[in-house]
C-alpha cells in the first residue's frame, strides 16, 4: 500500500503550523491541506496569516488564521482551545515560527538573544505543552514536529542564539520522545540545511556574500528547496511515521558532514 502522498493520505487530520504564512511554513502548510488536512496558519501577522489560508483555500484545501504569537502562552493556549473547539481536535503540530540575523556574538545584545531563544526555544515549548491534552486524545496519533537545523550540534558561528536555541529544541523533543510516547505522541525534529528559495538563506548567506562558501559545502552540489522540507514533514505527520519517535530527520544533502573548499 503506498503509504506515502496519496492525495487523501491525511484526511481528518487537523494540524497546526506557526509560522506557516510564508516560507517553509507556507509550504508545509499547503502540502498537508493538499494531502486532506484541515491547516491552520498561526502567525504574529493576521492580514499573512489569512493570505496564506487564502491561498490554500483557492487551490481547493481546507485552511484558517489566527493571530498567534508563540511567545505567549496565554495566547497559544487560547489558540489551542478554539482549534479543538471548531474543529474537533488536534492531530499535528508543525513547531515553525522561528528568528534568526547574523551577528558576532561579542556584538550581540542580551536582548538579540533573549527574542530569539524567546520565539525558537520557549515558542516550541509553549506550543507543545499547550497542545498536549488535545494531541494525546488524536486517534490518528498525534505528531510533534519542530524544525530545526543541523547547526544545532556543531554550532553556528555568527548566529549563536539561534544555534543554542535550535539545540534546546532538539533536546526538548527528544526528552517529549520519551514522556509522551506512551501518551499518544510522536515527537521529532526536521533539520534543514542550506534551503535556497528562502528569506532567511537570503538574509543569512545571500547578503552576507557566503552563498559560494555555503553551496560548497554541499556533497550534491545544490541548495534544498522549501518543498524537500514539506515532505518530510508529510512523511512524519503520516501513517508511515507511525514508528519514528524521537529521531532528527536531517535534510541538508550531507552538509553535516562536509566543510567544503573554502
Amino acid at each position: 500500500m503506498n503509504e506515502i502522498f496519496r492525495p487523501d493520505l491525511l484526511d481528518g487530520r487537523v494540524a497546526v503550523v506557526t509560522g506557516g504564512g510564508t516560507g517553509l511554513g507556507l509550504e508545509t502548510a499547503t502540502l498537508l491541506a493538499r494531502l486532506g488536512a484541515h491547516v491552520v496558519i498561526g502567525g504574529r501577522r493576521l492580514e499573512v496569516a489569512r493570505e496564506a489560508a487564502a491561498s490554500i483555500l483557492a487551490a481547493g484545501g481546507s485552511a484558517s488564521a489566527y493571530q498567534l504569537d508563540v511567545r505567549d502562552f496565554s495566547e497559544v493556549e487560547s489558540v489551542v482551545a478554539q482549534v479543538v473547539d471548531q474543529h474537533g481536535g488536534l492531530d499535528i503540530l508543525v513547531n515553525n515560527a522561528a528568528g534568526n540575523f547574523r551577528c558576532k556574538t561579542e556584538d550581540l545584545s542580551p536582548n538579540g538573544w533573549r527574542t530569539i531563544v524567546d520565539i525558537d526555544l520557549n515558542g516550541t515549548f509553549n506550543c507543545s505543552r499547550a497542545a498536549f491534552a488535545a494531541l494525546s486524545a488524536s486517534p490518528h496519533v498525534g505528531r510533534i514536529i519542530s524544525i530545526i537545523t543541523s547547526y544545532a550540534w556543531s554550532g553556528w558561528p555568527g548566529c549563536a542564539p539561534a544555534a543554542a536555541a535550535k539545540a534546546g529544541i532538539q533536546s526538548l523533543m527528544r526528552t517529549l520522545a520519551v514522556e509522551w510516547g506512551d501518551r499518544n505522541i510522536l515527537c521529532n525534529s526536521i533539520a534543514p540545511g542550506a534551503i535556497g528559495d528562502t528569506e532567511g538563506a537570503k538574509r543569512i548567506h545571500e547578503d552576507a556574500g557566503r552563498t559560494d562558501h555555503e553551496l560548497s559545502r554541499v556533497p550534491v552540489g545544490r541548495f534544498g528547496s522549501r518543498h524537500d522540507i514539506a515532505t518530510a514533514v508529510a512523511y512524519l505527520a503520516s501513517p508511515a511515521g507511525r514508528y519514528v519517535n524521537g529521531t532528527d530527520l536531517v535534510v541538508d544533502g550531507g552538509r553535516q558532514f562536509s566543510f567544503g573548499k573554502a
